[in-house]
């Protein structure tokens, strides 16, 4: 057996021991590199490359910077405001996440960017109106992926000029067909999440009233220890003033301009606008760090250390090459929107696009349609990402209550396993004709 072959072993494992009590798939991970880069001849240099540094800024900056929105109140000032927009209308609440995310996606935003502005406020809706929580998230998440076609977006903008390198043969209208659609896939995800919501009866129906009046119940409530309040106490929210939420928005407005527009990295903003209110409201600084989800930055960071090993080891390569086979040019489209959904499942999905593309053209040649064949393997790319094992994870789960985020985590990690499953064949089944 090859070490591809012990590393993708090893992995199931780790998923399966979480059946066990007391069994932290966090804490695991990470020995778990390791050992089985050990055993591959890696040191331990060699696996600690493979953390992910970019997310752990990512994670800590943009929680710390709505932990502070949280404590002054200035979050659940802005909440009051949508839902006055919304009427209190159960499926107006649940879809305002999802046309955030849409929009910040199809102006330009980044998927991380945009996922980290719309996670908490989707749970934190969530939470105060009796929403599932799971429906709320991939709701918001499906917004996000929606508008990433757009002609401003990095994946509209990738897959015209991949296209156009790659000689496919694109017409022009090709970005309006990739955004449209984008959207309707996100529509039909959406409807599809609403309508099982609404007939298992998790979803209220009409008008919903809030359930936690005295404001969020779960938009990065606080995970750690420190000499501040304890975890979940409502002692470390300040009332909001007039003051505090003009600087507040001030400094969410900035890192949105400044990370949409200018491409700066959010999580450095995020830090950077935490620490100037922090010191200019005189806020307790343990009250923020209390609230930075470590033991979700702990579990995605020994994760994806470990998928990067598995990278490494060729185990990605190994999955692709069992779902690769011998057929006509509609039946190899089919088995490259597999492997674009198993490979984005553990991995950045734009990468994974972006080393699928040169194998578009070859079944372009035997006949498929141009903008079907880049279309489906866009969407068989993307509509994994409702999982726990990446970023859009990491920031979902850090948004949610402590005693949240173990349901959440499952429901997550079963819809990605599923949408691995079905969000290919649904993408090439859908798009591939067209």
């Amino acid at each position: 057996m090859s070490m591809a072959d012990v590393s993708i072993v090893v992995l199931i494992a780790l998923f399966a021991a979480t059946a066990l009590p007391r069994f932290n798939l966090g804490l695991a991970a990470l020995p778990a590199a390791f050992l089985v880069g050990l055993a591959a001849d890696r040191t331990a240099d060699d696996v600690t490359a493979f953390f992910p540094g970019d997310f752990f800024v990512l994670i800590v900056g943009v929680t710390a910077l709505f932990a502070v929105a949280q404590i002054n109140g200035t979050l659940d000032w802005l909440l009051d405001g949508m839902l006055r927009l919304v009427g209190g209308r159960a499926l107006l609440v649940v879809l305002v996440p999802f046309l955030i995310g849409a929009v910040l996606t199809a102006i330009g935003t980044l998927p991380a960017a945009a996922t980290a502005i719309v996670a908490p406020l989707a749970l934190g809706l969530a939470a105060r109106y009796g929403i599932p929580l799971f429906i709320a998230a991939v709701l918001g998440i499906t917004g996000v992926i929606s508008g990433l076609l757009s002609p401003l977006a990095v994946y509209g903008t990738s897959a015209r000029q991949l296209g156009d390198k790659l000689g496919i043969g694109l017409p022009d209208s090709a970005p309006v067909s990739f955004f449209f659609g984008g959207v309707l896939a996100g529509l039909a995800v959406s409807a599809g999440c609403l309508a099982v919501g609404f007939r298992t009866g998790a979803m209220p129906r009409g008008r919903v009233a809030p359930t936690t009046p005295d404001g969020l119940h779960a938009t990065l409530a606080p995970t750690g220890t420190g000499t501040g309040p304890a975890a979940g106490e409502k002692a470390g929210r300040a009332p909001s003033s007039g003051t505090s939420r003009v600087l507040t928005l001030a400094c969410l407005l900035a890192v949105v301009v400044l990370s949409v527009g200018f491409d700066v990295n959010i999580g450095y903003l995020g830090l950077t606008a935490a620490v100037v209110q922090q010191l200019a409201l005189g806020l307790e600084p343990n009250d923020i760090v209390s609230r930075i989800p470590w033991n979700v930055v702990l579990l995605i960071g020994g994760l994806l250390t470990y998928i990067g090993l598995m990278q490494d080891l060729g185990a990605f390569t190994r999955i692709s090459d069992l779902l690769r086979v011998e057929g006509a040019p509609m039946l190899s489209l089919l088995v490259l929107c597999y492997i674009a959904g198993v490979t984005s499942f553990a991995a950045s999905s734009i990468t994974v696009f972006a080393t699928m593309m040169p194998l578009v053209p070859a079944v372009v040649a035997e006949g498929v349609s141009p903008v079907g064949a880049v279309l489906s393997v866009a969407l068989a790319s993307v509509l994994v990402d409702v999982n726990p094992l990446g970023i859009t994870g990491g920031l979902l789960l850090g948004a949610a209550e402590p005693e949240d985020r173990p349901r959440l985590f499952r429901q997550l990690l079963t819809c990605g396993l599923v949408s691995v499953v079905v969000a290919p064949a649904l993408a090439w089944g859908a798009f591939g004709w067209w």
